[in-house]
């Protein structure tokens, strides 16, 4: 396990893109896997524009920049590119049941001496682990978006991880240029146990009217030294991803402190989810 060369990435989203990226940036062979050519291409395209402004702010070369494209590899099939992998990091969507799908596939394609490791935000790393049949070899790699920029791993140990695999994956963050923090599982772990629910108060501020989205934002730049306020975070991360968090913590937990407040599930059951759909608390079109 000491030899980590060849990653393979599920996932071309937001932080499936940005982990290809910092991985083939720093000399890793990079199997980039999804489920469409154009999830592929979208990711593609991000990848390169974000190199390019790299580029521009001249954090990079150009030489750098082509050789971070050269390392990535776009593929639709997820059992050959799993198949020599010695890393292997889960990186869809915050959703159990399909996370335990592609867990499931990815376990039948590994080799034996692969690692695995989910890139999830919240869902228990012991129940992710329990879908492979070699869970000691099972961790959480939790980046931060944007995980070019951001220098946090959140490293999850599950119930059997292995204290060498815990090693391995600090060490491998270290090589990345990340700041790998050793955390136990738990639901949301430390990262989203502290923030959601002070994500989740500001939105209930506004929901009783204590203040409008931009007046608590204020609030916490200012006085507690925040460089993004609560409600323009949860826009960036995504209103969806956030209430979807808080429903892991609220249904691990069984505490009314971590309940969604209603004006979060509005939003998300009207669509406005924040940058991503170019409005939320604030208007981002």
């Amino acid at each position: 396990m000491s030899q980590i060369k060849i990653i393979t990435v599920i996932g071309g989203g937001t932080m499936g893109n940005g982990i290809a990226h910092v991985f083939a940036m720093n000399g890793f062979e990079v199997n980039l896997v999804d489920t469409k050519q154009e999830l592929l291409d979208r990711a593609l395209n991000t990848i390169e524009k974000n190199l390019d402004r790299m580029v521009q702010k001249e954090k990079i070369s150009d030489a750098d920049k082509l050789k971070t494209l050269d390392n990535i590899h776009p593929s639709l099939n997820l059992g050959e590119s799993v198949k020599k992998a010695d890393l292997i990091i889960e990186a869809i969507p915050e959703i159990f049941k399909l996370k335990k799908q592609v867990l499931s596939d990815i376990d039948k394609h590994a080799g034996e001496h692969a690692v695995i490791a989910s890139n999830t935000s919240s869902i228990s790393i012991t129940r992710l682990a329990a879908v492979t049949d070699h869970p000691e070899r099972f961790i959480g790699m939790h980046f931060f978006n944007p995980v070019p920029v951001m220098k946090l791993v959140e490293v999850v140990n599950g119930l059997e991880t292995a204290s060498e695999v815990t090693k391995l994956i600090e060490d491998i963050s270290r090589e990345l240029g990340k700041v790998p923090v050793p955390v136990n599982d738990s639901p949301g772990f430390v990262s989203n146990r502290v923030l959601m629910p002070m994500i989740n108060e500001a939105i209930f501020c506004v929901y009783e009217g204590v203040g409008s989205p931009e007046h608590i934002d204020e609030v916490m730049k200012l006085g507690m030294a925040h460089p993004m306020g609560p409600l323009r975070l949860a826009d960036f991360i995504g209103l969806d991803i956030c209430l979807d968090i808080l429903n892991v913590l609220y249904d691990g937990f069984k505490d009314p402190k971590y309940r969604p407040c209603p004006l979060l599930v509005k939003m998300v059951d009207s669509g406005k989810l924040g940058d991503k759909t170019g409005i939320g608390f604030y208007n981002h079109e």
